[in-house]
């Protein structure tokens, strides 16, 4: 089970709201996919939340592309910044990036980002978003959320 950005934004809307503003903090983040033979692959990666999606886009026929095209799944990490800090937590998503081939959807993209061209443009299926963050110096909380589940929240001392 996946669903968009603004499904998961209207269904935990708090936790979108720092997933979010975590990812927009920083630039690049590091989104894991999986190569040919099923290991793993990390790259840096630009993100952008517009119009209630989150999109991936990449240079032609880069390695991650052409592994998402393969196989969708994914797993993608903000960056967590400087230092041992972590302002807002440690963030994650997981799910299923889907290709973009639609020519006037993609273009409507390309106006607002203005990626260089030619670029791979994929929208992203959520199945997994997780914040993990530090609580009054005593607790390591985990917040993780699914669209099949409510939100569940861990403390753990």
């Amino acid at each position: 089970m996946a669903t968009n950005w603004a499904a998961f934004a209207a269904a935990e809307p708090e936790l979108a709201r720092t997933v979010e503003e975590r990812f927009g903090a920083y630039t690049h983040h590091v989104l894991a996919t999986l190569r040919k033979d099923g290991s793993p692959r990390t790259t840096g990666l630009e993100v952008r939340f517009l119009h209630g999606e989150l999109w991936l886009g990449m240079m032609p026929d880069s390695l991650k592309a052409l592994d998402l095209r393969r196989d969708g799944r994914f797993a993608l990490q903000a960056n967590p910044g400087e230092g041992t800090g972590m302002g807002g937590g440690d963030v994650r998503i997981a799910g299923r990036a889907v290709e973009v081939t639609d020519p006037r959807e993609k273009a409507g993209y390309g106006e607002e980002v203005e990626p260089p061209e030619p670029f791979h443009l994929f929208r992203v299926e959520l199945t997994e978003a997780v914040r993990t963050y530090v609580e009054d110096d005593k607790y390591l909380v985990v917040q993780a959320w699914r669209p099949d589940r409510a939100l569940r929240t861990l403390r753990r001392t």
